[in-house]
């Protein structure tokens, strides 16, 4: 059976930004103790520490505007998946444009989780 790459990046994307707009915290669920963040240049390695960059993020509320996301599967039967974007912070009136890359494993249980994510706002 192949694995529909495709289909998997845009769900989980889809869940990703739903979650992060409304409730950081539980982002939580998506990384594990071999995950590692970097985002603007700070990078945070596992669950608490992503947990924590995340949820101290200098903003309240977000929105998260994005195209369908580009995806490939990797050697060893990961995804990696890049999307580019805008996002509306508190009540600013101008969207920033951002681009953000995962790489998608699969646990022992065969779950799905970020094993690396990048982030990065684009300043022109």
């Amino acid at each position: 059976m192949s694995l529909d790459f495709t289909a998997i990046a845009t769900q989980f994307v889809a869940h990703y930004y739903s979650t992060f707009d409304s409730d950081r915290k539980n982002l939580a669920g998506l990384y594990r103790d071999n995950s590692m963040l970097t985002f603007e240049g700070a990078q945070s390695l596992g669950v608490q520490g992503i947990t924590e960059k995340l949820t101290s993020l200098p903003f309240q509320k977000v929105k998260h505007e994005y195209g369908p996301p580009d995806a490939q599967p990797t050697a060893t039967g990961g995804i990696i998946i890049l999307v580019t974007g805008q996002l509306i912070v508190d009540d600013e009136q101008r969207p920033l444009g951002y681009s953000q890359a995962f790489q998608l494993s699969q646990d022992a249980a065969g779950q799905w989780f970020v094993f690396n994510d990048i982030f990065k706002l684009v300043l022109l």
